[in-house]
């Protein structure tokens, strides 16, 4: 399903005042949709897998490589502002993992919920912000997402909880959500999204259990991008079968690297929730070019031929780019159009953050509740008189 990912796109071109990208070679020029192998997911408890052999429109080609691009350098630029001393605080980047947002987003329903943990700007894009509310929220500026008061970690968007700063703490809270979906009984699903690292946390296992026990419609993904921290999971766990963890819940290991896996495998999951058949655990296979945060430099406990290695033989958008082009689903030029349309975009949500006025200490305790009338709250001493407003 594309609509998450078309409606982000479709905003961008409104922001922008710009017409979509369109090569100088006509569309008929273009194979519409062609259809590719892609590697099997190791099943547990499964007498099925998802397919490995899938089609991909070129209109479906081009959203994910414009998402996946606009995810790649919305975190570059992050990285370069933070360097300069414009983002402060903790900061998780993103990139190398795009193609695990891109292609769970691809698989669910806006009307789905998803929550993850704090490496979120990528999930806060496509869950439908903007990469200017984005840009802003990094560097504290009332235009943020959450006002400027939530920073890297704590960015929110509807049916998006976050964003979330305690380790492995978002996966009861997304079992929560699903309880709520299946008490609604919406036929909706929830996503929660952790690390290798909160794979170990016990609060996860429990909320195994009594999701196995109320099947309900949950998909935990376990984003396994090999290193907790600054330590690889062959030190951190004692198994790193992650997708079989949960027992009794059926689970799906799955390349992260590719958009088209993570799709399948994520529809696949989904029409199992939807069938209520109770909970799925998928673990994607994943890498991240940059250090845990900011302040790791990430070649300690790797080296940089590691890297290296992973950009050139499994870099996710490189790995998309290559099967457009050798399908004739898309041509150098148009690729390279897209390519500046977005760079354009991220300078100019760059300038809005740098720029955009901080938000006033007035405004520091709003939002506290929902809808509710204006209450005083009590500052750092008697004489700080703040409000909140809903």
């Amino acid at each position: 399903m594309l609509t998450n990912i078309s409606t982000v796109l479709r905003t961008c071109v409104q922001r922008n005042g710009t017409a979509a990208v369109a090569s100088a070679r006509t569309y008929t020029d273009f194979t519409p949709q062609a259809t590719f192998e892609i590697k099997k997911c190791d099943t547990h408890k499964l007498d099925t897998a998802p397919a490995t052999e899938v089609v991909m429109t070129r209109e479906e080609g081009l959203q994910y490589y414009r998402t996946m691009q606009t995810m790649r350098r919305m975190e570059l630029k992050a990285d370069q502002l933070y360097k300069q001393k414009i983002i402060r605080g903790f900061c998780h980047l993103y990139d190398g993992q795009e193609a695990c947002a891109v292609g769970i987003e691809a698989s669910i329903n806006l009307s789905d919920h998803l929550i993850t943990a704090y490496r979120a700007h990528g999930y806060t894009f496509t869950r439908g912000a903007t990469v200017r509310q984005i840009m802003a929220e990094l560097t504290g500026r009332r235009g943020g997402i959450a006002k400027g008061k939530g920073g890297s970690m704590h960015m929110y968007a509807k049916n998006f909880y976050g964003g979330n700063g305690i380790v492995g703490a978002q996966v009861p809270l997304g079992a929560g959500i699903a309880l709520a979906c299946k008490y609604q009984g919406k036929n909706e699903l929830s996503v929660s999204l952790y690390g290798d690292g909160a794979a170990n946390q016990g609060q996860i296992f429990e909320t195994y259990n009594m999701a196995a026990l109320w099947k309900l419609p949950a998909i935990f993904i376990c984003e396994n991008n090999k290193y907790a921290m600054g330590m690889s999971v062959e030190r951190s766990a004692a198994s790193t079968d992650y997708y079989k963890r949960g027992d009794y819940i059926p689970g799906l290991r799955v390349d992260g690297m590719d958009v088209l896996c993570v799709r399948e495998a994520t529809k696949f999951a989904a029409d199992h929730c939807r069938a209520g058949k109770g909970p799925m655990l998928m673990e994607l296979q994943t890498y991240r070019y940059h250090g845990h945060s900011m302040s790791d430099p990430g070649v300690s406990y790797r080296t940089r031929d590691e890297v290296q290695e992973v950009r050139s033989k499994s870099d996710p958008i490189s790995l998309l780019k290559d099967r457009m082009l050798s399908n004739n689903m898309a041509s150098v030029e148009e690729l390279k159009e897209i390519d500046v349309s977005v760079r354009k975009e991220i300078e100019d949500a760059a300038q809005y953050a740098t720029t955009d006025p901080e938000p006033p200490l007035e405004e520091l305790c709003n939002h506290i509740f929902h809808n509710d009338a204006p209450l005083d709250v009590r500052g750092t001493n008697a004489w700080s008189k703040l409000k909140s407003t809903s």
